[in-house]
């Protein structure tokens, strides 16, 4: 533990040393009157939360009702000794073990310490007392269910609490994040399980107290571990899909290297006219993906024709107008995407039917492909490249709003410009090195008054992205 402490900053150090202290000190009443502590209980917990963490290793979460239970049946000393074997003995992935299993066990023994004092503080053991007694005559002084819940709740949300303050100082001394990195954004989200383990572990509490005892209170934990399964499988599939769109995404990057970014920058755009248009939740998702993948078929399209210095010729522009399509067939077999295949399939489409690749016009336009037009179009605009020079972003909103009902769908530019006024943008440059040239067809909006280079230019190889017609080729779309 010496050796990988020293490969930590020192405030890490001092933090995670502090930390195992604060826990043996938490913890040392109940070694120094062991007579006041229900060991039985307390041993039977620590076990079943040691199998339960080694079983869900990725997830030790899911038996936090067992560390609740704890902290809900025994003094706070004793309840903090029960995280401490199953964090000590749950497998760790990643060198240094040894530390990250002693701060693991500190910072459990903490949590469930705090939890158990609060509850103590709420007068939540005198409850579970009147519930446990379900076949005896009930003090009619004692408070009812509602407030054992409430104190069971509350207890259980300084548990989730303590928990993500510990860790975000960990995070804080040992990656340098700033505190409201550490802290602020993981809040929410690591407390709203600990709604549903309050309730989960008052009932193992009060099924134990029970003529039923211990094994009828271990019944709880069945629904939890199923639930915890599916968290998992839900979350390894989410993360499969975020693997399979980096990795196309990279792939594009790489082979069409002077528009490396724009993909994201799309999607980010796109995710921003969804909440102007009210779509959340999976729409949502789905339509930033859309935007992410939008020019995979570029993979497709012979990379000297994507790099190409100078004007395309009529054969080499139709067969980059090609790519829609070959990304529509590249993705056909990921069934996960959705709405977005129709998105990548025809965001090059325009509202007057001038687009390809099928010449759609109107409402024939999907919706996710008419929201990604206005974003691949309007990043065009506003990306500066090796070939050209960022516009501004409200001279580049005014230019889609010219467009509007011709090239691109109204609807979708002034939701563009309401998330624009509320949020700002902020893109960055997506080249690499400025002697690199790649072939980028100019588009019709002419100069910036200080040069008679045209300021915005077609994203590589796949014809104008910004709004109207090229001067030198036939209508056509984005990047």
């Amino acid at each position: 533990m010496r050796q990988a402490l020293r490969a930590l900053p020192l405030g890490a150090r001092a933090y995670v040393l502090c930390a195992v202290l604060a826990a043996g000190w938490c913890a040392a009443p109940a070694v120094r009157s062991p007579a006041a502590v229900p060991w039985a209980t307390a041993a039977l917990l620590a076990a079943v939360h040691t199998v339960g963490s080694r079983v869900r290793a990725r997830w030790p979460e899911w038996c936090s009702p067992v560390l609740l239970a704890g902290a809900f049946l025994l003094p706070p000393a004793a309840a903090a000794l029960v995280a401490a074997p199953g964090a000590l003995l749950t497998r760790v992935e990643r060198p240094p073990a040894g530390l990250r299993r002693a701060w693991r066990a500190a910072r459990l023994s903490l949590a469930v310490w705090a939890a158990s004092y609060a509850f103590a503080a709420l007068r939540g053991p005198r409850a579970l007392a009147a519930l446990g007694d379900l076949g005896g005559a009930r003090d009619p002084g004692a408070p009812g269910f509602p407030y054992a819940l409430t104190a069971a709740v509350a207890a259980a949300l300084v548990l989730g609490l303590t928990a993500t303050v510990l860790e975000g100082g960990v995070l804080v001394t040992a990656e340098r994040r700033s505190p409201r990195a550490a802290w602020s954004a993981p809040l929410p989200g690591a407390l709203a399980p600990y709604l549903v383990h309050g309730p989960a572990g008052l009932a193992m509490a009060v099924l134990w107290r029970s003529p039923y005892g211990p094994a009828a209170a271990l019944l709880v934990l069945l629904p939890m571990y199923v639930c915890a399964c599916g968290f998992v499988l839900y979350h390894r599939e989410s993360a499969a899909h975020q693997a399979t769109i980096r990795a196309l995404v990279q792939a594009v990057d790489i082979k069409d290297r002077y528009t490396r970014g724009h993909s994201e920058r799309v999607g980010r755009a796109s995710a921003m006219i969804a909440r102007e248009l009210g779509m959340s939740g999976d729409r949502l998702e789905a339509l930033r993906i859309a935007g992410i993948l939008h020019d995979v078929g570029k993979l497709g399209v012979p990379t000297r024709l994507l790099r190409k210095d100078g004007p395309l010729t009529p054969d080499e522009r139709r067969v980059i107008e090609l790519h829609p399509e070959y990304g529509d067939e590249m993705v056909r077999g990921i069934g996960f995407l959705g709405e977005a295949r129709a998105a990548i399939l025809h965001h090059h489409e325009r509202l007057d039917g001038s687009g390809y690749p099928y010449g759609l016009a109107g409402a024939q336009i999907p919706e996710f492909a008419r929201v990604v037009a206005v974003a691949d179009a309007f990043d065009a605009m506003t990306s500066t490249r090796t070939y050209s020079r960022a516009r501004p972003v409200s001279t580049a909103v005014e230019e889609l709003k010219r467009c509007a009902g011709t090239q691109f769908d109204p609807r979708m530019v002034r939701a563009l410009a309401r998330a624009l006024d509320r949020h700002g943008w902020h893109a960055t440059v997506t080249a690499d090195a400025p002697e690199e040239r790649g072939n980028v067809p100019a588009d019709s909006l002419g100069p910036p008054p200080e040069a008679s280079a045209p300021l915005v230019r077609a994203a590589v190889g796949a014809g104008p992205d910004a709004p109207g017609p090229s001067p030198r080729l036939s209508p056509g779309g984005g990047s």
